[in-house]
Formats: C-alpha cells, structure tokens, sequence
C-alpha cells in the first residue's frame, strides 16, 4: 500500500505552537522582572541576506536574457578556442591576426559569448592575449551591464579575467604620463584610460555592494576589484589564493600568455582615485550591517572571504591606527577596550576559535591586528591553552598564527607547551603546528633541542628515527597507490609530513641531522621510492640541495641513484630530483661528470619524453655531447671543488681530455699516467744526483783546509763519498 503524503516537520511547527501559547500564557499571569540577556553571538542564516536588503537596496532584479548564438557561431567560436588553446601558430603575427579575426566576428556578440556556456571560456583565453585596444573594448562592450553580469555564472568569469589582466595597465598608464608630463589632448582619450573605466565600471555596482558580496557569484569578482583597487598582487593575495578565487575555479590558461600572469604577481602603484574608491567600497558593503550581523558573517561560507579582505585591507593598506576609528570593521567586530572575559568580543572570539570558517577570520584578526591588541587577545585568550589549541584540527591554524607573532620569550614558553602534546600530533598526523613552531623558533633563535628529542622518539622505529615514517611511504609501494598519486589529491597527512621534513631540513643542526642521517641509511630501493613519490621527493629535493648537507651526505644520497638515472629522468617526480642533482653537485663535479655519462647513454628515450626534453635541457646535455672540454669548464665554474678533496683517480680531469675535448680511452691514460711517473722519477734522480756532487765539492774543500772551523774550535770530520 502507498504511504500517506505527509509533510514534513510537523511535528517542530507543533512544538512552536504550543510553546507560543505556553508563553502568552505565562505573559499573561506574570510579567517578567529582568529582560533575558540579549544573545552575544548568532549564527548567520544564509538566506538571510538573499531575499532582504542589506545596504537599503533589494536584489537588484532577474537577469536580462541577452539572446542565443546560432550554431553556426557556436562552432566557429568553439573551433576558436581549441586554435587558441593549442596554440598551432606558425608565429606571434599569425596568432595575432587570427585574434583580430576572433575578435571582428564576436563584435556586437560579446555579451552573448560571455553568458554562454561554451563559449565564455574562448571570451577568457582572449583577455589572456588582448591588447590594450582589444581590452577597452571589451570594457566598452559589457558597459552599463557589468551590475548583472558579475552575478551570472560564466560572466562573472569573464570580468574577473577583464579585470585582473586590466590592472597592470593602469599602473603603466601612470608611469607612461608621468616619462610625458602632459595631459590627454581630447575627451575621449581620457574617458578611455583604464583608469576611469575602472571607475566607470564601480559606478555601475554603486549602491548594490551589500548584496554582491554575499553573491555566489558576483563576491568572487568583487573581490578582485578590491584587490585592484588596493595595488596588492592579484594571483597570490598573501599567500591565499582561496580569498580572491574559488578553490574549484577553472584554470584557463593559454600558451603565450605567461607574461600576462607574471605581471600580476607583483605589486602595483595605482593612482590616487583608486584609493579613494576602494575607502568608499568598503564603507558601502558595511554600510546597513550592525556589529550583530557583522559578526554573523563571520561564519557564513561566502560572506566570509570577503570579509576576511575587507578587514586585511582596511588594517593594511589604510594603517593599524584605523582599528581606534569606530567605524572601522575591527572595532565593530571587537568594541570592548579591554578585551577580556564575559564581554561580547570575548564571546565572539570564543566562538570563532573551533569554527570551521569563522577561524578564518580569527587567523586574520590575529595576523593584522595592532600589537597591542594582539597581545591583549593573546594573553586573555590562548597563552594558557596554546598547547591545547595545537591538538585541535580546526583550531591548531589559528595557533600557528599566533606562534608567527609571538616574541622570543612568549614563544619559549609556547613551545613548552607544544612540545609536550608532539607524540599525540604525529599520532593524529597534525603536524602543520610543528612545522611552524620549528620555523619560527629558528627566526628568533630558540633551542630546538626538545622538539629533536620528542620527534626522534615520535618517529623511531627498529633503525632509530625514519624518514619513511614520516613520509608515509613503504618499501613496496602498491600499483593502487600509485594510481591514486596519479589522479586522486594527496593525503594531506602525507603533504604535512612531507612541509615538516623540509622545514627540519632548513634548520642547521641536529634538527637537520635527523633527516640528512635517515636519508643517507635509506638504500638504493626506498631512495628510488621516495624519489619518485610527487609528495616525498619534494623533501628529497630540499636536502640534497640544502647548504646545510655536507659533502659526505650529498655524495652517499647521489651515489645511490647510480644506474637508475636513466628512469628517474623520465619520472615526472623523479626527474625533478635529478635537477636538483645539478645543485647539489656543486662540490662534487666529478660526480655531475659520472651523472651526465648516465643521461647521455639514455639519449633516445630522453628526447622521446616531455620531462627527458627537460632533464636533457637543464643539464646542458648538448654541449656536453659535443664540446665536453667547455661543458667541464661551465660545470666547475658553477660548482668548483672548493672544500673537498676527490680520489686520486679523480684528480686531473683535464689531463684526461686531449686537445680537442675527445675523452682519452683506457690505454691512452695509462701510458699518460706512467709518462707522468717516469717524469717524476727522473725528475727526482737528477735532484739527488745534484745534492750528491754538492756534497763531494764541499768535502773537497774541507780536505784542502779551505772550512772554517765551528763554534767550539773544533774541524768537522771529514765526509766521505
């Protein structure tokens, strides 16, 4: 029989009926004597702000439909972007006539190509190589509708793109007016600056900031204005790239467009009227919020990024003086002066430490805060339990945050505290807060004698202390886990454990020395395993290049890829090691000789892979199959044998080449070597034979009475010959 249809949570609106009527009922018989105390800290409804004004606007309404392509456009554009994508040009002229091709046949469609699903990845690569013309008309294009296409779900990567690979250009327009010191002739070359499309452009989402920054959509690109109105690097914003792009975003990239990329790496100056409309950005985005849904934002999953930026922006590029302004967003977050117990920004900061997104917020509270407040916030809050922070998942990265700040002092006495609970983290695989207690307790120069004691003991086995423990890896890796490596996100224990070797490995002493000792004990097989794990070579990598490796390290490690070079060079981790080889013989050219022999004998296969190409490439393979003599110079001009002594049979490399650069065969350098032994004998026997007739003169004269006698008066006795 069919089940009744019944809905659902009747049982929850019963229970808000009754109690509704339970408290009209106690209304009625007794009035209250004390008001409840108001709730400090809410969670945010994510609905809320969907459907209710934030900033005094509403929604700003439905989507325009700006029309279809027909198919015949869409398979002219999707054969566009697979031409563009494999970048099959003969050469930059031709790809940039095709561009302009591209870019006839897309006039007055721009809109439509943007909001289409297939074709708005051909709208990206194109801002990926446009023009400083091509880019203002694109600005041009999507004018007077950029409110609604930074909400729609392929445009909004559009203008992203526009932006980000816009902004470089403002900061050339500034240093361009500067070198001429004359202001545009007409109208409409300065209505066309980047500058004031920009500008244009913020005036459009004038009054709608509020809701675009809790957008799905629309916060991503609003992000990314800010971060250009602010000057900071555009890709790696501190290191985040989660703040400014989503984590699931689609890279789009494109052969030639590299330039482009590197440029937004790098800081930018922008002009005044920047920072003037970024003030007013984030005046207007907070504008209708009270300190209570202010807070609530903190733990809403697209509210807070932004507000993460908002308030690193505000602390950062306005100055930390900003935090005494009331109006400023780290005083209507945290009002209380001082912060302590039972008020509502203890409460608040309580309640972001163990949030899965509001700790985000924490870290950046903690990292851009004023000094004083921090220490205030520290010494209230985390001093005392700074060790119990580092066991917790979530809470164990705002404790990293904290250790970055914290003075030589307070960090002795929080690395007591951390040290203690290093067992049960390597036990959890929470090794992230080691990690940075090792790193900054090198910086301020803290004994790290009792973190060496507690991970030898964490991570010892039947050898002592094991790398592979630490690396997670086995002798035998499985044809599954390969694969995994392959197509699946690493562990992140494994990535973890992989960052602590390398952060152990910066450090000089026996902190490092626990690596260098179980690197060299690995043997042949697991060195060959860890070499070709994309996660554990990276640790392999740093030592074998790290300066503080002795000779003897390197050469024992190096030594045990002998006969293996060949595979490793055509592993895409492996191959990584093998230039790393290229540095960590700096010392030890006759070993970068023995290497090189080995990658010469696997030519073919070398040429035949991507990363062989590379290998071959980096180690100057060419020169050396055809000029040996100069690619021995190059190498000892770069390493030298500065500090180490080879074998014998090592020494006189350049004996062992004749004129021309041809290595000697076997016998030549034997009949060298004994010519070189016969010279010295002989050498040697005309030196004695010399002496010899020194002391036969002197004894004649001593015969014939011609030696004074010594000091005591007495002859010396004659010597015979």
């Amino acid at each position: 029989m069919p089940k009744e249809h019944k809905k659902r949570g009747r049982r929850e609106e019963q229970k808000k009926r009754k109690r509704g009527l339970e408290d009209h009922s106690h209304d009625s018989k007794k009035p209250k004597t004390s008001p409840e105390p108001e709730q400090q800290y809410i969670p945010l409804d994510h609905d809320l702000f969907q459907d209710e004004a934030i900033d005094g606007v509403t929604r700003p309404g439905a989507l325009p439909f700006y029309g279809m392509l027909t198919e015949d456009e869409q398979e002219y554009f999707r054969k566009a972007d697979e031409m563009l994508e494999l970048n099959q040009f003969a050469d930059p002229e031709e790809r940039s006539l095709f561009l302009e091709n591209v870019y006839q046949e897309a006039g007055g469609k721009e809109l439509k190509i943007a909001n289409s699903q297939s074709c708005s990845r051909l709208m990206e690569r194109l801002i990926l190589l446009s023009t400083v013309d091509q880019l203002r008309s694109l600005f041009k294009a999507f004018r007077g509708q950029f409110l609604h296409l930074v909400q729609h779900r392929f445009a909004s990567h559009c203008c992203e793109a526009l932006f980000i690979h816009a902004a470089p250009l403002v900061t050339k327009d500034i240093a361009k007016a500067e070198l001429i010191k004359t202001p545009p002739s007409s109208d409409e070359s300065l209505h066309d600056t980047m500058e004031t499309l920009f500008l244009d452009t913020l005036g459009e989402l004038e009054g709608q900031m509020g809701y675009l920054m809790m957008d799905r959509f629309a916060s991503h690109v609003l992000r990314v204005l800010m971060v250009v109105l602010s000057g900071l690097p555009l890709v790696k914003l501190n290191n985040k790239k989660s703040v400014v792009q989503s984590k699931r975003k689609e890279k789009i990239t494109v052969a030639g467009g590299e330039r482009a990329i590197e440029a937004t790496l790098e800081k930018r100056i922008v002009p005044q009227s920047f920072v003037d409309a970024l003030e007013k950005v984030i005046e207007d985005s907070l504008a209708g919020l009270d300190s209570k849904y202010l807070r609530a934002l903190a733990t809403h999953q697209t509210g807070n990024p932004t507000l993460q930026l908002l308030l690193q922006l505000e602390l950062s590029h306005f100055g930390k003086t900003r935090a005494k302004d009331e109006k400023s967003i780290i005083h209507r977050l945290l009002p209380d002066d001082p912060i302590v117990e039972g008020t509502e920004s203890a409460s608040f900061i309580n309640g972001l430490v163990y949030d899965t997104i509001g700790s985000r917020l924490l870290e950046t509270i903690i990292e851009f805060a004023p000094g004083k407040m921090f220490k205030t916030i520290y010494g209230e809050f985390f001093k005392s339990r700074i060790g119990s922070l580092a066991r917790n998942e979530i809470a164990s990265y705002v404790a990293g945050k904290i250790l970055e700040r914290l003075g030589k002092d307070d960090l002795q006495e929080a690395m007591r505290q951390i040290v203690d609970q290093i067992p049960n983290l390597v036990e959890r695989n929470r090794t992230n807060t080691v990690k940075t207690l090792i790193e900054r307790c090198a910086v301020r120069g803290v004994d790290m004698i009792p973190i060496k004691a507690q991970l030898e003991l964490a991570y010892s086995g039947s050898n002592g202390f094991e790398i592979t423990r630490m690396l997670k890896l086995t002798e035998s890796p499985s044809e599954d886990s390969k694969l995994d490596t392959k197509h699946m996100q690493p562990p992140p224990e494994k990535v973890h454990g992989s960052l602590l070797a390398q952060a152990m490995i910066s450090v000089p002493g026996p902190l490092g020395n626990l690596i260098f000792d179980s690197i060299a004990k690995l043997g042949a097989p697991l060195s060959l395993n860890v070499a070709r794990d994309p996660i554990a070579s990276r640790a392999l990598q740093a030592a074998i290049t790290s300066t503080n490796a002795t000779v003897i390290f390197r050469r024992k490690v190096i030594q045990q890829f002998y006969g293996h070079i060949g595979e490793l060079a055509l592993d895409p981790a492996g191959s990584r090691v093998i230039d790393a080889i290229w540095d960590g013989t700096s010392n030890l050219v006759f070993i970068r000789e023995r290497i090189a022999e080995e990658l010469a004998e696997n030519e073919a296969s070398l040429r035949e892979s991507y990363v062989g190409r590379a290998v071959w490439k980096n180690w100057q393979m060419d020169l050396y199959k055809r000029r040996r003599g100069e690619w021995i110079k190059v190498s000892k001009k770069e390493g030298g044998n500065d500090g180490f002594q080879p074998f014998p049979e090592d020494i006189g490399d350049d004996r062992r080449l004749h004129k021309n650069g041809r290595h000697l065969t076997a016998i030549e350098l034997a009949r060298q070597k004994h010519a070189a032994a016969k010279a010295e004998q002989q050498k040697k026997e005309k030196k004695d034979s010399k002496g010899l007739k020194k002391d036969i003169s002197r004894t004649k004269r001593e015969l014939h009475g011609k030696t004074p006698p010594n000091s005591k008066g007495k002859e010396k006795a004659p010597v015979m010959a």
